[in-house]
C-alpha cells in the first residue's frame, strides 16, 4: 500500500509562555517532538506567521509550522506557507486537541468540519476542509461553558502525563503515515483503546 503523499505538518496552539504546557497546545508538543526526533529546527518565519523548519522522515521532506497568531487565526498561517511552497491540503497534517475524545486518544481523519475547535474553523476558512487530522483526545469538561477554560489550562498531573506520552505517539504516527498510507494507520488507531 502506497505511504502518505505528506508535506506539511502544522501544530495547532497559542504562543507564549503562559499557555505552553496547556491543553490546547497539544498540536505544538508534537510538532516539537517531531523537530527534536528528526533533527529539526524550527524558526521565527515572518513570511509565513510562524516558527517553521523541515526535517527528513525516510527520505521525505517534511515541513513543520507552529502558527504564532493565536489559535483562532492559525489559517493565515497555513495558507500563507502552503501557497508559497505550492503544498495541498490533502499533503497536510494538522495536530490539534481533541475535547470530544477521552483523555490520550489518537484518531486521523481526512477533512470534515471544525467541531466547534476555532483553529480549524479558522483553518477550513483559508484552505478549505481537505486535509488531514491528528486529533489528540484531551477529554472534555462536562459542560460546555466551561470548555474555554478548560482546554486553556494544564491539565491534573496524571492527565498530563498521559497526554506528553500521546504526543509522542502522535509523532511515531508520521513515518508510519509515509510508510504503509492513512488507511493502515487510521484502521489501526480506530479499532484500538486509548493509545496510551
Amino acid at each position: 500500500m502506497a505511504g502518505l503523499d505528506l508535506k506539511l505538518i502544522v501544530g495547532l496552539g497559542n504562543p507564549g509562555p503562559e499557555y505552553a504546557q496547556t491543553r490546547h497546545n497539544a498540536g505544538f508538543w508534537v510538532v516539537d517532538e517531531l523537530a527534536r526526533r528528526f533533527g529539526g529546527s524550527l524558526r521565527p518565519q515572518a513570511r509565513y506567521h510562524g516558527e517553521a523548519g523541515r526535517i527528513v522522515v525516510a527520505g521525505q521532506e517534511i515541513w513543520l509550522l507552529k502558527p504564532m497568531t493565536f489559535m483562532n487565526r492559525s489559517g493565515i498561517a497555513q495558507r500563507a506557507l502552503a501557497d508559497y511552497l505550492k503544498i495541498l491540503p490533502a499533503q497536510t497534517l494538522v495536530v490539534h486537541d481533541e475535547i470530544d475524545l477521552p483523555v490520550a486518544t489518537l484518531r486521523l481523519k481526512l477533512g470534515g468540519g471544525s467541531g466547534g475547535h476555532n483553529g480549524l474553523k479558522d483553518l477550513i476558512a483559508h484552505v478549505g476542509e481537505g486535509f488531514w487530522r491528528a486529533r489528540l483526545g484531551v477529554g472534555h469538561p462536562g459542560r460546555r461553558s466551561e470548555v474555554i477554560d478548560y482546554v486553556l489550562k494544564r491539565a491534573p498531573a496524571s492527565e498530563d502525563t498521559l497526554l506528553q506520552v500521546a504526543a509522542k505517539a502522535a509523532a511515531d504516527l508520521v513515518p508510519e503515515l509515509l510508510d504503509k498510507g492513512a488507511e493502515v494507520v487510521m484502521n489501526r488507531l480506530h479499532r484500538a483503546l486509548p493509545s496510551v
